[in-house]
């Protein structure tokens, strides 16, 4: 399978952890060996309700049985779409009532520059230093990091960096100004949390200049930070929401959310203004419509600010230099990248799976399952100040 692996799937990276994974349930990944793996990452914050959540799992069985795909997105009325975009307007803003559902995040947000575009009519894109928003050629154009960009240039024209959290690069949004992009919290850039009410000036200034406002929540939304989306911590609220990972807990989806009017603009002049196959697929709407009750009609939002004080109580060692991020979305900051490496790449060897962050190489990723109990985040944090402990002999 090992060889297999490298020989037919292509590679990301030289040297891919290598897991040969056998099945997942709950909190943990199991190899070949049947060796369980606790699940820190919950596959980079995608599976939120854990591995294989029944009530996911019989969701998605239950349509399969009916139909899987019957018809490009937009044209045939099937019930678990609808039934999804409604329960979800019902927990947003009323300017947030109308969800256009397709496969991925990256893909969410391609749709969503466009949106901003046709709109507004206007072409310039303000984005931040350091921002991630996908691999797309769209996505990639507003990633604030040019060492991944630069190789595959020329990419979208008109696009302005500005820095996260500095309140003088307002004035750098304008009249020209089709839409200001920000993750809601900073991710690849080591889980930055906005701060001196950053938000809600930005939502003044795009007020100010008619720009619109486009939160990336696709990491942190679905209860991760302990909101069912981040910027509900802020005082702001956007005119797109951008959305994906956890919404079909493991399943490929994504999905951008406006009001009625502007997301109307997409239907006429042209026709088809925006288009996907399997967007809105009724498999993976039944998987979105019983995640989004199970985070809706649980405890799990709040539980998640419990679950990330003992996170932050448990992990006192003296070689983390700072913890940041907000909720079940963490990041261990080390004193150098080595350090790091060896956190994650040690951990991984004890049955704890960490990861890193894209920008930030000082950081551990700590993303666990919303499900993840307290005994197995004691567990996990006994492993990891464990290693922190060996690696100072």
């Amino acid at each position: 399978m090992k060889e297999d692996f490298f020989r037919y799937q292509a590679q990301t990276t030289p040297n891919p952890l290598g897991l040969e994974v056998s099945h997942a349930k709950g909190s943990y990944v199991y190899d070949s060996q049947d060796n369980a793996h606790l699940d820190f990452v919950a596959g980079v914050s995608a599976c939120g309700l854990g591995h294989c959540h029944p009530k996911v799992v019989h969701a998605v069985q239950e349509q399969v049985e009916k139909y899987m795909h019957v018809m490009v997105y937009g044209e045939y009325i099937q019930k678990p779409a609808v039934a999804y975009t409604k329960l979800l307007a019902s927990l947003l803003p009323p300017n947030l009532e109308t969800t256009y559902l397709v496969n991925s995040g990256t893909e969410a947000m391609e749709g969503a520059l466009k949106l901003a575009r046709r709109f507004t009519g206007r072409s310039q894109i303000v984005a931040a230093h350091s921002a991630y928003h996908g691999n797309t050629m769209g996505s990639l154009s507003i990633m604030g990091y040019e060492e991944r960009k630069s190789a595959f240039r020329p990419l979208l024209s008109d696009i302005r960096f500005i820095q996260f959290n500095s309140l003088e690069d307002l004035q750098k949004i304008t009249e020209k100004t089709a839409a200001v992009v920000l993750e809601t919290i900073q991710g690849g850039a080591g889980f930055i949390v906005p701060k001196d009410a950053y938000l809600e000036k930005i939502r003044e200034r795009c007020n100010e200049t008619g720009s619109l406002l486009i939160l990336d929540e696709i990491q942190p939304g679905f209860g991760r930070t302990g909101k069912l989306f981040a910027f509900e911590h802020y005082n702001c609220v956007p005119d797109i929401l951008v959305m994906g990972k956890a919404m079909a807990s493991g399943l490929p989806v994504g999905g951008f959310t406006a009001s009625k009017q502007i997301m109307a603009t997409l239907q006429d002049s042209p026709k088809l203004g925006h288009i996907t196959t399997f967007g809105g697929n009724a498999v993976i709407a039944s998987a979105c419509l019983a995640t989004l009750r199970e985070i809706s009609e649980s405890t799990l939002i709040q539980d998640t600010l419990v679950k990330e004080k003992l996170f932050r109580n448990l992990l006192r060692h003296h070689l983390i230099q700072e913890i940041r991020g907000k909720g079940l979305l963490l990041a261990l900051i080390m004193e150098n990248g080595e350090m790091a490496n060896y956190v994650v790449l040690e951990c991984a060897k004890r049955g704890v799976i960490l990861f890193w962050l894209l920008f930030e190489p000082k950081a551990v990723r700590i993303s666990p399952p919303l499900t993840i109990s307290r005994e197995e985040i004691q567990k996990g944090c006994a492993i990891i100040l464990e290693v922190l402990t060996e690696y100072e002999q």
